[in-house]
């Protein structure tokens, strides 16, 4: 009846086609709008806790469910049908979640069962989800009076809708652009593997081509039987171009139309950039925050917009040396090997020299890294590598894909797990010692243009205590080509690993409350199950059990494993200090609107970041039009993309325990399963860091591990 909203575990993808969209969302907003007026017109004098903060959270259930689902198919599958059903809907859903907090009726029943003597027979974790509930709603604006409700709720439903355009905007002018090359001589320097992909990539696409001309009864044109190379601005496309590739045009081409992702034309998000801004200072003004910055970090671990810059800025001041000696060292390097006067690098040529004094400096290139990092073989070796440490046994399910509207039940028997795309795997989580059924998820891992860029993890299902979670694993990463298992790079592996560590932290949750559940975790401690799982990529013991020889099972021989680690930090300032630039962007905006609102986006971008970058010939225009972290979403990690580096300082000095105690301890291990992953944010993560580490974290892991102290 509901395709969207219907309760199975194992989703049936094909069910969700764009005319259910409609009608499920509004069903599922109608029994919500029904739940939460059985809540406002009880009789407070009986009303308890399971009547009021239990029964507001199961009120949304269906609705996210359905919501989020949609949403999902939005990053993965996006079709203009789909496109145009979510955002019909997108305005009544952010209406009615903007209306939550902001029904006084509502509020007057949380407090009333808030601030009675039952609350205090309450477990502490429910005792927590009251607490948690209250500032909620408080910070979205309860207290306010009727009309500034109103202007909250309004720029709540705009936010949503500007948002949603800047990352369609994203997309589409990702999509927009591609060089085809029929002249191999162009490619020289570039890896066999990526000259592979290429010439696949034009093969699928030309195919494409032809077999749409063929359904629309447009004149058919045979694809040119002339090999050609075709080349995205997908990463696993432009990164090996931009490091590898001799011809200087050809990169410049490339970063040119980079730069002007989301900047152009009808996809030109700079008046959205500023919009959204503002937007989100009006509402902070409104709830009595200086800035959106105050607004955001009031609950999260740096507590407000200060403390979050001074961290920032703080560690700029340690490498800023260092980063710029890197840079003026890789000049230096230019020069000499063309024989040219020493002169700033253009930012198109700063990969391509830094790739090629890596390999001599090192005699380590990153390619020859890539035939022991298939796909399968990183997930399988994760595993094992998860399973020592945390407990757990995880393996793949069969699966179907099924086109969208095809399904019938019988296409495929009950126990298969159907997919939204071919290329999509699924996985089951189970208790070693208990056999329980933790979690289950989906792992997608190769770009497609229907789908966004980046890696992510998400929860499609929390589960109550006993009851599996399920999620979701995605990435945009190097394809398979030619019959060969996809080939990754070291640096698409920690991809993998880090979005694998999100999802422990959802799948391992304890947490009886589902609000607290998971990765529902302050914003600056969210990233530290992901980032640690990052260092399992560098260590000898753990590498050997997933960095295997696509063709001989071979491990990583121990010079290449030498040259590996010795130019781990090569560079590593500059990469620092990307990070940091993002950072510092992303928080003088949110705390300083006003000294740069009605400027060009270019001029703001370098008179913020002007001791961020290196000198370079061309300047670069500002990322913030494609910045899908800080705008794509009505709050995201706006104002809160230094929690890269605040979780970074977590793992480091975390991962400090497994250096000591064995880096495949499993007491270790399980010490963090038990005080980190699985207790989501049933206890403030200053405690549970306190927990597993037995004191605050401390600074210097992070600057030792990155070569800076």
């Amino acid at each position: 009846m509901h395709p969207f909203l219907a309760p199975d575990f194992h989703i049936r993808w094909s069910t969700l086609t764009p005319e259910h969209i409609e009608p499920d969302i509004r069903h599922a907003l109608d029994l919500s709008k029904q739940d939460i007026e059985a809540i406002c017109s009880q009789d407070l004098t009986t009303a308890t806790y399971h009547s009021t903060f239990l029964a507001l959270e199961q009120a949304t259930e269906v609705l996210g469910r359905g919501w989020g689902r949609l949403q999902h198919l939005d990053s993965v599958n996006d079709n203009p049908a789909q496109r145009e059903g979510l955002n019909k809907m997108l305005p009544e859903v952010s209406d009615f979640y903007s209306s939550i907090p902001l029904n006084a009726r509502l509020w007057h029943a949380i407090k009333s069962v808030a601030a009675s003597p039952s609350v205090a027979s309450l477990t502490p974790v429910q005792q927590r989800f009251v607490g948690e509930t209250l500032a909620d709603f408080r910070q979205a604006g309860a207290d306010l009076p009727p009309a500034q409700k109103l202007r909250i709720a309004a720029i709540d439903a705009e936010l949503s809708k500007l948002t949603q355009a800047y990352a369609e905007h994203v997309l589409d002018s990702t999509n927009a652009w591609e060089l085809i090359i029929d002249d191999e001589a162009k490619l020289a320097g570039l890896p066999d593997s990526a000259k592979a992909a290429a010439a696949a990539n034009a093969r699928a696409k030309a195919a494409t081509a032809d077999a749409t001309a063929n359904s629309t009864g447009d004149e058919y044109r045979p694809s040119a039987q002339r090999l050609t190379w075709r080349f995205t601005l997908h990463a696993p496309s432009m990164v090996p171009v931009m490091q590898h590739l001799h011809d200087d045009a050809i990169r410049r081409q490339m970063w040119e139309a980079s730069t002007k992702v989301g900047a152009y034309g009808e996809y030109d998000n700079s008046p959205l950039v500023w919009q959204i801004l503002q937007l989100r200072q009006e509402k902070a003004a409104i709830l009595g925050h200086s800035h959106f910055a105050d607004l955001t970090l009031q609950r999260r671990m740096a507590k407000n917009g200060r403390t979050a810059l001074g961290f920032i800025e703080d560690l700029h001041a340690r490498i800023h040396r260092t980063f710029l000696a890197e840079y003026r060292q890789l000049a230096h390097y230019k020069a000499a090997k063309t024989r040219q006067p020493e002169t700033l690098l253009e930012p198109w040529q700063v990969g391509y020299w830094a790739e090629r004094q890596r390999q001599d400096d090192y005699d380590f290139d990153e390619e020859s890294l890539r035939p022991y990092f298939p796909v399968d073989g990183v997930m399988t070796g994760m595993f094992e590598i998860a399973s020592r440490l945390f407990g757990i046994a995880i393996r793949k399910s069969d699966t179907v894909y099924l086109q969208p509207g095809s399904r019938s039940d019988t296409n495929e028997t009950p126990e298969t797990v159907e997919v939204w795309h071919p290329e999509c795997a699924f996985y089951e989580i189970h208790d070693s010692a208990s056999g329980a059924h933790l979690g289950s998820f989906y792992a997608d891992w190769h770009p497609r243009e229907s789908k966004r860029g980046g890696a992510w993890m998400n929860g499609l299902h929390t589960g109550a205590l006993g009851e599996p979670h399920l999620g979701l694993i995605v990435g945009n990463l190097t394809p398979p080509v030619d019959g060969k298992p996809a080939l990754l790079t070291h640096g698409e592996v920690e991809t993998i690993f880090h979005e694998f560590g999100h999802l422990l932290h959802g799948m391992l949750s304890e947490v009886p409350v589902k609000s607290l559940s998971g990765t529902n975790v302050p914003w600056d401690f969210v990233e530290l199950p992901s980032q640690i799982m990052e260092n399992f990529c560098w260590d000898r013991q753990s590498l050997d059990l997933f960095a295997r020889h696509y063709e001989t099972d071979a491990p990583i021989p121990n010079s290449l494993f030498d040259k590996m680690m010795a130019a781990r930090n090569y560079l590593s300032a500059s990469v620092f200090m990307r990070q940091l630039a993002h950072a510092k962007l992303d928080l003088e905006l949110h705390s300083h609107l006003d000294a740069y609102l009605g400027n060009d986006l270019d001029v703001v971008d370098r008179e913020i970041l002007a001791d961020y970058r290196a000198p370079l010939n061309t300047e670069t225009p500002s990322m913030a039009r494609r910045f899908n972290h800080l705008f794509s979403d009505p709050t995201g990690y706006a104002a809160g993309y230094y929690s890269y580096k605040w979780a970074e300082v977590l793992d480091a000095d975390a991962f400090t325990r497994f250096q000591s105690e064995g880096i495949l301890n499993a007491d270790t291990g399980r010490a963090f399963r038990q005080h980190i992953l699985s207790q989501g944010n049933s206890t403030p993560p200053e405690e549970l860091y306190r927990l597993f580490m037995g004191r605050d974290p401390q600074l210097d892991p992070l600057l030792i591990r990155a070569g800076l102290a």
